[in-house]
Formats: structure tokens, C-alpha cells, sequence
């Protein structure tokens, strides 16, 4: 099921941060935090999902991506704080201890 999103991966709390944008939020936060493809998410050890956003279209969060990446590193800390306090990792709403996709759920989005 595609969704798009924008979302925020980190290393460890208030460590280094990754914002970006998907058509598909479930395959690529997979493809994040199991390091499927090299590039900074890998190379920064960037596997816990801090923030996400989910939109109807892609232009909207292409819009919120940009917002997102335009802003300072401490617009990004607090909104992350205001959302996910203790940096728990949203990865556990969506994948099982396996890896494998839980059932969709409303109250998730």
C-alpha cells in the first residue's frame, strides 16, 4: 500500500538526523533502517524512526519535505520532541520484531 510521507530517521537521540520524502512510506522506512541501499541513511547509521507525516498527495509532501529541509536543526529537534518526547522508534507501529508488516491500522495515520 503506497503512502506518501516525509520522515525523519536518526542515529540516536538528538544525534544526526535524515528528513525525506516517499511515494512509498512503508517500503522505504524498511529499506532505511535495514540499510538496503548505501547512502547517507546507511552511512550515518540512521535506522530509528523518529517522525513521519502522512499525505494524501505527493506534492504535498514534497512541499512539507522542503519545508522541512529549509528549516534549522533545531526547528527539526523540536518538532520531533513535540511529537516522539522520549525518541521512541515509530518502526514498531508498522513492522513486527520479524520485519514483517503489521495490518494496517487508522489510528496509525
Amino acid at each position: 500500500m503506497k503512502k506518501p510521507a516525509v520522515y525523519i530517521m536518526a542515529n540516536k537521540r538528538n544525534g544526526t538526523l535524515y528528513a525525506g520524502v516517499t511515494s512509498n512510506f512503508f517500503q522505504r522506512i524498511y529499506q532505511d533502517k535495514n540499510q538496503i541501499f548505501k547512502g547517507f541513511t546507511d552511512r550515518y547509521k540512521c535506522k530509528i524512526l523518529v517522525y513521519y507525516e502522512v499525505f494524501y498527495d505527493m506534492e504535498h509532501a514534497i512541499l512539507r519535505e522542503k519545508q522541512l529541509k529549509g528549516g534549522s536543526r533545531k526547528q527539526k529537534l523540536k518538532l520531533i520532541e513535540s511529537k516522539n518526547p522520549l525518541w521512541h522508534d515509530f518502526m514498531s507501529l508498522f513492522f513486527d520484531e520479524f520485519g514483517l508488516l503489521r495490518s494496517a491500522r487508522n489510528d496509525v495515520f
